[in-house]
């Protein structure tokens, strides 16, 4: 431990940790659930990480999705998770004793529409995640809840073709509507999507389309999102319309923005470009219109995004009250590399990276948190920061420095960015518990203060071991980020 040199979190600061039901429930079968985009992600053995990852930016066809329903060969880890739906209860008070003030989770639009277009919800669903948020006030933490975590219905991709057919926004909006009616009261900060923005990162996750289902793929993407921002604004009308005291809904980006690969003009010009294409999702969902760099994109892509008045007005009147953020790297563009095209990135040589190529880099945190204050003036909740690594379990002992180590150095960046004027409401450590890897479906990339015994093919006992970070990050809550 040491002393931070920017101890500025306010008395109430959420210090909490954060996960997805995609990743960490299982049970893939109970309660009347069906599958979700998660569900037909296989683990692809003896690929590199590299590997894993490229496959994950190009998404899925048709056909593998339709073939993972049957397929009986490969391994689902997304299918099994940690169970935590069925082990909630336990982890939740191990969880509790760091300290923590709140608990991210989301909640699985398959078990609650298990098809995504049913006109009356599971009540077996509901059950159990009134019992789950039960839980987690009862052990002293405020839920964070994500409604979509890559949990959509893969029956609405098949059937609909995902998030760019327009009758997507009623669906969701009629589950969002219930789950606000139904938990609004215990509830206070509701994320609609989580990382609105990956639609050319994690398109098959993000969007809930598959590469090969429309001719101009990029159009269906900004399409889909575009649907996707509009479904949120009708939620956030419909949770004013509750009069529920203090009820906030907020959207969530992942960090995208990039510095400039030098100060030659051309990289510094090119940075700014790539960082308005990246303010484009905040820019509609707090000014509720879009930029005109990025109405400039789309007319010389000849990308044609079906937006109506009637959207823009709805966009305009109902801004979301925070914005999340996740962080874990940063990027950077270089003009002799990378050209005018979202997304485009290029390697920073003065960062060290984790095995998975994500750069380290805790000022970056400081960067992106105080461009978006300045921007919007909105609160910022830190929805995900963790270390992924391989974790050595060594005579029932973790000894995590590293991880400690990393997430130190981010929390110092955060209070740094409160000293300068942020208004940051939560930080949320990404995985507390183990939980399988979104990008690559491993469990050997690990984020947790608690290890679960499970490996990359499922194997293991299931027991949970808290880590040495587990100890570190309750000193750090203990005493309010004065010490890291």
């Amino acid at each position: 431990m040491r002393k931070n040199k920017y101890p500025y979190f306010k008395e109430g600061f959420l210090w909490a940790g954060a996960q997805a039901a995609s990743q960490a429930d299982g049970a893939y079968t109970q309660d009347g659930k069906k599958p979700n985009s998660s569900d037909v992600q296989p683990y692809l053995k003896g690929l590199s990480n590299m590997e894993i990852q490229n496959l994950e930016q190009e998404g899925m066809k048709i056909e593998q999705v339709k073939k993972a329903l049957l397929d009986t060969e490969h391994f689902y880890p997304k299918r099994h998770g940690i169970d935590f739906y069925n082990s909630y209860e336990k982890d939740l008070e191990m969880l509790a004793e760091t300290g923590m003030k709140a608990f991210r989770t989301s909640i699985d639009w398959s078990r609650v529409f298990p098809n995504g277009d049913e006109m009356l919800p599971n009540e077996a669903a509901l059950e159990h995640y009134e019992k789950m948020i039960d839980k987690i006030r009862e052990v002293g933490m405020e839920p964070i809840i994500t409604m979509l975590h890559y949990e959509m219905p893969i029956h609405l991709t098949l059937e609909y073709g995902g998030w760019t057919n327009k009758a997507v926004i009623e669906l969701f909006v009629r589950y969002g509507k219930v789950l606000l009616e139904r938990f609004g009261q215990k509830v206070k900060y509701w994320i609609v999507i989580n990382q609105i923005n990956m639609i050319q990162v994690e398109p098959f996750l993000s969007l809930g389309i598959c590469s090969n289902q429309y001719e101009n793929i990029e159009e269906a993407e900004y399409q889909a999102v575009h649907n996707q921002m509009v479904a949120s604004s009708m939620i956030q009308q419909y949770a004013k319309t509750l009069n529920i005291p203090n009820l906030q809904v907020g959207t969530m980006v992942a960090d995208g923005t990039a510095y400039p690969a030098s100060c030659k003009p051309d990289d510094v010009t090119l940075a700014l470009w790539h960082n308005r294409m990246q303010y484009l999702f905040t820019d509609v969902q707090f000014r509720g219109e879009y930029p005109q760099v990025a109405l400039n994109y789309f007319k010389e892509h000849d990308l044609k995004i079906n937006v109506t008045d009637e959207e823009l007005m709805l966009l305009r009147e109902n801004p979301m009250d925070y914005l999340a953020i996740s962080y874990y790297f940063s990027q950077m563009v270089d003009a002799d590399k990378n050209g005018y095209i979202p997304y485009d990135i290029t390697t920073n040589p003065y960062l060290e990276a984790n095995p998975w190529g994500w750069n380290i880099d805790s000022k970056g945190l400081y960067h992106t948190l105080s461009q978006y204050w300045d921007r919007y003036q909105k609160p910022i909740l830190i929805a995900e920061n963790g270390f992924g690594m391989y974790d050595e379990l060594v005579s029932g002992k973790v000894h995590d420095g590293y991880r400690s180590d990393y997430l130190g150095a981010h929390i110092e960046q955060v209070g740094r960015a409160i000293y300068d004027g942020a208004e940051v409401i939560a930080y949320c450590a990404w995985g507390p518990i183990d939980i399988v890897s979104c990008s690559s479906q491993q469990m050997s990339k690990r984020y947790g203060f608690i290890y679960v015994d499970i490996d990359d093919e499922g194997n293991g006992s299931r027991q949970r071991l808290k880590k040495d970070s587990f100890a570190w990050y309750q000193k750090v809550i203990e005493t309010n980020g004065a010490e890291i």
